[in-house]
């Protein structure tokens, strides 16, 4: 992913609301199988991560990416943008070149 891919994704992001918080039991099987569900509906996902969660919002941020095969946008504070580009019928964003 570019740089200037990058950016446009977070500029999309800006505007969304978290469909996911994680919390004190942090990643469990269920959870993973909704965002890998959400990302293949939406492609573009942000996540919350609750104070009650004791793990480094970074790290589960790269856990996450890793067990959904997505890409990390961003992460600021307990927030996590991630994307996965759809199958070709289903793409909604089209990312610059």
């Amino acid at each position: 992913m570019t740089t200037k891919q990058r950016a446009y994704l977070k500029s999309l992001a800006m505007t969304m609301e978290p469909i996911f918080q994680v919390g004190k039991s942090s990643m469990t099987p269920g959870l993973t199988e909704a965002i890998s569900e959400a990302l293949a509906a939406r492609e573009l996902i942000k996540i919350s991560v609750l104070k009650n969660c004791a793990d480094d919002p970074r790290e589960l941020a790269e856990i996450i990416a890793e067990r959904t095969r997505s890409q990390i946008v961003q992460v600021i504070g307990k927030k996590i943008v991630l994307y996965r580009e759809g199958k070709d019928d289903k793409k909604k964003i089209l990312l610059p070149q």
